[in-house]
């Protein structure tokens, strides 16, 4: 029984923590209450730690109602548009993906099949990504992060929008839709005397362009892109039968989409309302798309962008079927590789040896007649 008990006592005084340090000559605030005793300059460390985190937890609720306030007040701005556009808009408002993308899904009109809008707010969630946006900001001058809305209509397969590729952008971010959108690589850029001077064309034929910027009735392309209301706001607005990634294979029937895609800033506060009107003619466009355009192009025009996208399917094959003999073949040789070590681990030392020294001697010979040339 004593022998347990001395066992029980070795356990309790492991397992007890060491008593807390106590500076005796601490003379500093203190707080006492019966045998509790609380001296706050003995916890700066966590002081400091217990700020910073609620620091970044304000920042972070600050910033997620900022981005929910920023798109859901758009939204609401421009509702009654796709309400009356669509009989099929999402009466639930914007769903949330994450704390800075937004987005809308509206169907049921003519022309289109449907239309998502899409928001790419700021981080301003995460402290840290604000701070890194705005010291990147000191080091690179044309670094502008804004909010953004992309509308991308998808335009129904039963409509007459012709092939092609055409694109408004305005000039500084050129570099930036160049390196992001593969289907803009089928166009030639340049600028045109009637738009600002703040945007640029991007065209595969001249033909296209010069059938957009047509007037057909009250609607000018040219007037909506210089309106000085939305000209601030606006990034680009292109039109293509073509995916923004290069395909690895060519597309089945099914699968090629023809898109109005237009993107611009999200204006803030007061101004939230100085799109609607782009927003508005953004309709007449997509039905002129649809319905008209294609009438409007010359027949070598078509002929042509028809032979490109024929030569691309062609492209697309050959190499699909070049990465898939590769493939094959490298599978080949690491089977034919994989046959040979299992029979050289049936061999005898002596023989595996000599298979050794004599692969190496290979291996010598050709890096000498590499060395030669």
């Amino acid at each position: 029984m004593a022998t347990l008990l001395n066992v029980f006592g070795t356990l309790g005084k492991l397992l007890t923590p060491s008593p807390a340090y106590t500076d005796y000559e601490y003379d500093g605030l203190e707080y006492r209450w019966t045998i509790f005793v609380f001296r706050p300059a003995l916890f700066k460390t966590e002081a400091w730690v217990t700020l910073a985190v609620v620091i970044y937890v304000l920042g972070w609720y600050i910033g997620k109602s900022i981005n929910g306030k920023v798109a859901n007040s758009w939204y609401d701005a421009h509702a009654d548009i796709l309400a009356a556009q669509f009989s099929k808009p999402t009466n639930g408002g914007l769903t949330q993906d994450g704390y800075s993308d937004f987005f809308n899904f509206s169907t049921g009109r003519r022309v289109v099949a449907s239309l998502h809008t899409v928001f790419a707010l700021r981080p301003r969630h995460d402290p840290f990504q604000v701070i890194y946006q705005f010291l990147y900001g000191l080091y690179d001058f044309t670094y502008s992060p804004s909010d953004i809305v992309t509308l991308d209509f998808k335009l129904h397969p039963t409509t007459s929008a012709p092939e092609g590729v055409f694109a408004v952008v305005r000039k500084e971010e050129l570099k930036t839709i160049k390196r992001e959108r593969w289907d803009l690589t089928f166009t030639k850029t340049t600028d045109h005397k009637a738009l600002s001077p703040t945007l640029s064309v991007m065209s595969e034929f001249a033909d296209i362009s010069e059938n957009l910027f047509k007037e057909y009735g009250t609607f000018s392309l040219i007037k909506t892109l210089n309106d000085p209301k939305t000209l601030p706001y606006f990034i680009s607005l292109s039109i293509t039968d073509q995916p923004a990634e290069r395909p690895t294979l060519p597309l089945l029937p099914e699968e090629r989409e023809k898109h109005v895609i237009v993107k611009f800033s999200v204006p803030s506060g007061s101004q939230v309302e100085d799109t609607k009107e782009f927003v508005t003619s953004l309709f007449q466009l997509v039905d002129i798309v649809g319905v008209k355009l294609g009438n409007g192009l010359r027949p070598d025009t078509k002929n042509k962008m028809r032979k490109i996208r024929e030569d691309l399917d062609k492209q697309l094959k050959t190499e699909a079927t070049k990465e898939q003999k590769e493939e094959a073949d490298d599978a080949k040789r690491v089977a034919k590789r994989r046959q040979e070590e299992e029979r050289v681990s049936r061999l005898s030392a002596a023989e595996q040896q000599k298979i050794i020294e004599r692969d190496r001697k290979r291996a010598m010979r050709k890096a000498q007649k590499v060395v030669r040339k």
